[in-house]
């Protein structure tokens, strides 16, 4: 099937509980290993492109791939977004040039400038039936381009005014996730009997607030990778610093997806896999040079990730034929 929107996945994942999984894809082979793991679990799938990633790979390259994972997964609905646009016009260069979805990101402006340029990209997306999602709130932390030192929660008084004023068909919400590896600081979280770090709750609180003015209305998570802690030992063990990463626990998220949260965002997870493999086999094997060797396994390993969240985590797993 052709690359579609997000409005029909959104109305069934938030009817029935679960959310689509939004992963960040960068190059040929996190785009196989998402899709073939979607393929396998017959799951919908949004695959999200940054501008940084836009920046890496270029734009043209980047449609192409997913094109062709639509044909190797033919029975599967994938989304094509632009994650954190910045402005109207790098939503209109994604929209004009195949972007089935699209994001803008003004939440670091002042609400009525948010809400102006917001309506702004919804009037033309709209145009060529391409979906929209704003966002309120801002998350700490750094990913891409995107970066602020410190992170603010969305106000629910504020959401029926940006919704009702710009149209959007999604919200993304700040409840206490934040981007990159390293979510919270260490004197954020306390300890278990293990000496393991364990973060602060999301504030579901505020989420809770949010669905009750916006009912039947699509939330959005951003910076949501749990970061698993295999790899971070993995990349720890072979030759990395990573003292102190951590992440969303799983079990927050599932139930933020059975919930109003319809679109969950993973990126550092997948760098994390790609990144833990590929140290392990460059340690292991000194002596190979074949990008193809060390590529294959990380490979691997991204698609045995996504697999997990699809069934464990997000709970759209077998979900794809009702989304079509």
């Amino acid at each position: 099937m052709a690359l579609v929107n997000s409005k029909k996945m959104f109305e069934q994942a938030y009817k029935n509980g679960y959310a689509i999984g939004a992963f960040n894809v960068n190059n040929m082979e996190i785009v196989q290993g998402i899709t073939e793991a979607c393929k396998e679990e017959n799951a919908p799938v949004i695959l999200q492109v940054s501008k940084g990633a836009r920046a890496y790979a270029n734009h043209t390259y980047l449609v192409k791939l997913v094109e062709a994972a639509v044909i190797e997964c033919p029975d599967i609905p994938v989304v094509l977004h632009l994650d954190h646009g910045p402005d109207f016009e790098t939503c209109k260069s994604c929209i004009d040039g195949g972007f089935t979805s699209v994001m803008i990101d003004y939440s670091s402006h002042p609400l009525e400038e948010n809400i102006e340029e917001t309506a702004k990209v919804v009037e033309y997306a709209h145009k060529y039936n391409v979906t929209v999602e704003g966002e309120l709130g801002t998350l700490a932390g750094i990913e891409d381009e995107v970066s602020h030192a410190v992170g603010s929660y969305t106000r629910p008084e504020d959401v029926e005014k940006f919704v009702k004023g710009t149209g959007v068909d999604s919200l993304a919400i700040a409840i206490g996730t934040s981007h990159g590896a390293y979510k919270f600081k260490p004197e954020q979280c306390t300890r278990n009997a293990q000496g393991i770090l364990v973060p602060p709750a999301l504030r579901f609180d505020i989420l809770k607030e949010v669905s009750k003015r916006l009912p039947n209305f699509p939330i959005v998570l951003h910076g949501s990778s749990s970061v698993p802690q295999n790899y971070v030992k993995m990349i720890n063990e072979n030759g990395g610093k990573m003292p102190n990463a951590i992440g969303v626990p799983e079990e927050q998220l599932r139930e933020a997806a059975k919930l109003s949260v319809c679109k969950i965002n993973i990126d550092s997870d997948l760098r994390l896999a790609m990144t833990g493999t590929i140290r392990q086999f460059f340690n292991e094997h000194p002596d190979k040079f074949d990008p193809r060797e060390y590529l294959k396994p990380a490979r691997a390993n991204i698609k045995e990730l996504v697999r997990h969240k699809l069934r464990d985590v997000l709970g759209c797993a077998g979900k794809a034929d009702e989304c079509k």
